[in-house]
């Protein structure tokens, strides 16, 4: 059974920086997309970035495009994602996701398979 453990959320404030982590086990599929989402209290699930493994092709949302950066160590099945210049609307938990044995990425919900608990992110003004 595929578990996804986030870690690295906490508070910090506007403009600084925060990098989560996503710890990937019972893996077995050779190909995957792998990603972040994010929900604001009151909000709907937003895709925020995703990558493809082991290709690397990533994808942003336009709301974090050139702020983000989605990256992976497909030695130890960990995915990242760094996050600068942070901005109070960028609290939310974020969400480790996965689905197997694709060569694309998306950024809708319904896409990806696999759930990681999440990690709370507050970015205070």
């Amino acid at each position: 059974q595929v578990q996804l453990v986030e870690s690295g959320g906490g508070s910090v404030q506007a403009g600084g920086s925060l990098r989560l982590s996503c710890a990937a086990s019972g893996i077995t599929a050779s190909s995957a997309c792998m990603g972040w989402f994010r929900q604001a209290p009151g909000k709907e699930r937003e895709g925020v970035a995703a990558i493809t493994t082991p290709g690397g092709t990533s994808i942003y949302a336009d709301s974090v495009e050139g702020r983000f950066t989605i990256s992976q160590d497909n030695a130890k099945n960990t995915l990242y994602l760094q996050m600068n210049s942070l901005k109070p609307e960028d609290t939310a938990v974020y969400y480790c996701v996965r689905r197997p044995h694709v060569n694309i990425c998306r950024l809708g919900p319904e896409f990806f398979r696999y759930w990681g608990q999440g990690t709370p992110v507050t970015v205070s003004s």
